[in-house]
Formats: C-alpha cells, sequence, structure tokens
C-alpha cells in the first residue's frame, strides 16, 4: 500500500486560509481529502484522479482547491475562507478513485478554525 503523510494543519481565524499537503511514496492513480470533525462521520472534502479530474463536497465548493503534482507524489488542499464548521482532522487518502476512497490512509493534521 502507498504510505501517506499529511502537513499543514493548524490553528486559523475564520476568513483565514491554510495548505494541507501530503506525500505519497509511490504514485496512485486517484488521492483525496477527507477529515473527521468530533462524533460526526468521515467524509470526503475533495479528490483529484492522475490526470487532474476532481470532485468536491459541496460545502468546500468554491473556497477549497485540490492539486497534486505527479512528479514529486504530492497532493494538496488550498483552504480559503475557512469557516469554524471546517474545523476537524484532515486525512489523505490514496488508492480509490475521485468519488470512493481507498485503503491506504495518512496519520491524519489537525485543522482548528477559531477566533
Amino acid at each position: 500500500q502507498v504510505q501517506l503523510v499529511e502537513s499543514g494543519g493548524g490553528l486559523v481565524q475564520p476568513g483565514g486560509s491554510l495548505r494541507l499537503s501530503c506525500a505519497a511514496s509511490f504514485t496512485v492513480p486517484a488521492m483525496g481529502w477527507y477529515r473527521q470533525a468530533p462524533r460526526k462521520e468521515r467524509e470526503l472534502v475533495a479528490a483529484i484522479s492522475f490526470g487532474g479530474a476532481t470532485t468536491y463536497a459541496a460545502s468546500v465548493k468554491g473556497r477549497f482547491t485540490v492539486s497534486r503534482d505527479n512528479t514529486k507524489n504530492m497532493i494538496y488542499l488550498q483552504m480559503n475562507s475557512l469557516k469554524p464548521e471546517d474545523s476537524a482532522i484532515y486525512y489523505c487518502n490514496g488508492g480509490g478513485n475521485i468519488f470512493s476512497s481507498g485503503p491506504s490512509w495518512g496519520q491524519g493534521t489537525q485543522v482548528t478554525v477559531s477566533s
């Protein structure tokens, strides 16, 4: 299985921005970002195929942008106009497709949006 390592989480004020990064041990066809808030199910945030096709959760469309650099085996999540309800642990995922998760997960990175 591909190994995934996230970075870039932290504390940010409402309306602010953060960029998450995920390093993969090798290239996989589709990668994505999921998040899990306390007492909630893990949910898809955004995903991207090797060729650049993307999908987004309705709640983040227009605010978040997923991208990848296949030469570096990296995936990114640019998060703008952050809201308190975006607070969660964000996980990188690989090995599935852009609509469903694969078997590989990173360790997660905490994003907290609060004033």
